[in-house]
């Protein structure tokens, strides 16, 4: 169940991209896709290591909460 919450948090970053822009909402995901349109790449290149670290984050978070939970897994 772990597993699928921390993919479902992955879904829902990539999703806000796409929802943003069609509902035209001020946030990351537009401007994002705005500066790929107009070939701002320093932008671009922040947004995907911002995106990036919150994804190995959740993951990080994901292995120590396995731990906690699980006996059965220990960290070494």
């Amino acid at each position: 169940m772990i597993t699928a919450v921390s993919g479902w948090l992955a879904s829902l970053m990539a999703g806000a991209f796409f929802v943003e822009y069609i509902f035209d909402w001020k946030g990351l995901g537009f401007t994002t896709i705005k500066a790929v349109q107009s070939l701002d790449f320093p932008v671009v290149m922040g947004v995907t290591i911002f995106v990036a670290t919150v994804f190995v984050i959740i993951n990080i978070f994901v292995d120590l909460l396995y731990a906690a939970i699980d006996p059965r897994v220990r960290l070494s």
